[in-house]
């Protein structure tokens, strides 16, 4: 409340919140900080005048020992960058398996098993199209590329916050959160928005301000979901690791796709620090966090917690907008106006601002197309490159989505739709900053019940993205 609302209230009432500004004006540092401080210094005196100890020093326990090194200046970060690292690792190694058969199962051998039935069925050649090709296809990525990975990101993830780690991770990042005008426990939705931004968005129910909780759900986006991985790998592979010598190539992928990340981080701090100076203004709430005991983690009721409230909750919601997505895409690329498909219409129309931005118009439209997931992007491009190119491409029937297991072939699939090292670059840098996929963004407005903060949610990263592009494609026409 300001003096600007006090017209519209009682004398008193208005006399009062002037004095208690005024008052507030004369205190140095942080209000919330001196009341806390105040608070903890009173209930230490009273403990140390009704409760003895004694004389002998209390032996260390064990919360406290490793407290010492989790939260220490020293050890606190490195430990919590290894740690998560480990966990990232574990997530992207370990899901490969699972991810592969599910293809095999559903994709390789369930989409040809449809159609045959379908086939036999007598169903008309649009119907076996729009159903199987366009939407069973897409759910099937959808399901094959999502699962693994949150299947096993989430325990771990869940296994860290019962045996009570996470509390000391938002510990450690309370001073660069608060830097940036945010709450200390967005740390813990950041990293949850690694698994998956909508879990992410609903993680935020943590934080207590409505405003640093808004600003945590604005900014989730900025984290690499599961689904944006495997562009990154792709693309670093193919792309970045060809500037440097070959023994060097995997070390070089590797960094790239680590510097992407770390950029995603980097603007969580400063696009917090602009949004609380301008749109989201205010003082960053006090961080009284009481450590929790740390406790063996009980395994059976993680699993329950993480597959059926987090994996299961986010894979349903990721499939219902999966549906019509791929309708939509198996439309766009075999309805033809004018003897050309609808998809490549739109790319013709795209590419001179997909080429302003170092991109192409298939990215766009892939990315138009895939907003309900991003698992489904590169098939999308694939196909899309394959319509506009009218390269055949074995096993892939027109205007169906595929994937090439070879790196070599689909590389030069896409050096013949035009695409440089710029263009696999920036799809690095827009995978990173462009809009929440469909499901994060009902998500958002289902938390925030506000279609103002959804479409601020859709729209900051997808500007910063057409910026970021746009500055690195003159830099490279600069300097290339």
């Amino acid at each position: 409340m300001n003096e600007t609302s006090a017209p519209t209230l009682a004398p008193e009432v208005a006399d009062l919140l002037r004095t208690a500004q005024q008052y507030r004006q004369r205190l140095q540092g942080d209000l919330h900080e001196q009341v806390v401080e105040a608070i903890y210094t009173e209930a230490e005196r009273i403990v140390s005048r009704a409760v003895s100890s004694p004389a002998a020093p209390a032996r260390p326990t064990f919360d406290r020992t490793l407290d010492r090194i989790v939260t220490s200046r020293l050890w606190g970060f490195p430990i919590m960058f290894a740690l998560f690292a480990v966990m990232f690792w574990i997530t992207i190694s370990g899901a490969n398996v699972p991810s592969g058969l599910l293809a095999e199962l559903l994709v390789e051998r369930g989409h040809p098993w449809l159609r045959e039935l379908t086939l036999a069925w007598g169903w008309p050649d649009w119907l076996r199209g729009l159903t199987i090709d366009g939407v069973y296809l897409a759910t099937a990525w959808v399901v094959s590329v999502m699962l693994p990975p949150m299947a096993i990101f989430f325990p771990m993830f869940t296994l860290l916050e019962d045996f009570g780690y996470l509390p000391r991770v938002a510990f450690n990042l309370d001073a660069l959160f608060r830097k940036a005008g945010a709450h200390g426990k967005q740390a813990m939705s950041l990293m949850m928005g690694f698994g998956c931004n909508a879990a992410g968005v609903v993680s935020t129910r943590i934080i207590d301000s409505p405003r640093e909780r808004l600003l945590a759900i604005l900014t989730n986006n900025f984290s690499l979901c599961n689904g944006r991985w495997p562009t990154q790998f792709l693309m670093a592979t193919l792309f970045v690791g060809a500037l440097v010598p070959a023994p060097w190539s995997s070390l070089a992928a590797a960094a790239a796709v680590t510097g992407v990340a770390a950029l995603g981080v980097a603007l969580t701090f400063l696009v917090s620090w602009a949004l609380t100076r301008t749109v989201l203004k205010g003082q960053p709430s006090a961080f009284s966090l009481e450590l929790p005991p740390y406790r063996p983690p009980r395994l059976w009721q993680t699993l329950y917690t993480s597959l059926l409230d987090r994996t299961l909750f986010v894979l349903w919601r990721a499939v219902v907008f999966a549906v019509p997505a791929g309708a939509l895409i198996w439309l766009s690329a075999n309805v033809h106006v004018g003897g050309d498909s609808i998809a490549a219409h739109l790319v013709r129309t795209l590419d001179p601002v997909a080429l302003w931005l170092g991109l192409n118009g298939v990215i766009l439209l892939a990315y138009v197309l895939a907003i309900p997931a991003n698992e489904i992007v590169i098939p999308t491009v694939l196909m899309l490159t394959v319509l506009v190119t009218g390269t055949p491409e074995a096993g892939a029937g027109a205007g169906v989505m595929f994937e090439i297991e070879d790196d070599n072939v689909l590389k030069q699939l896409l050096l013949q739709g035009g695409w440089t090292a710029l263009t696999g670059i920036n799809l690095m840098l827009f995978s990173l900053l462009h809009n929440p996929c469909s499901t994060t963004l009902y998500t958002i407005y289902k938390e925030t019940g506000s279609l103002r903060w959804t479409m601020w949610a859709a729209l900051l990263p997808l500007g910063l993205g057409i910026v970021v592009c746009f500055l690195v494609a003159r830099l490279w026409q600069l300097f290339a």
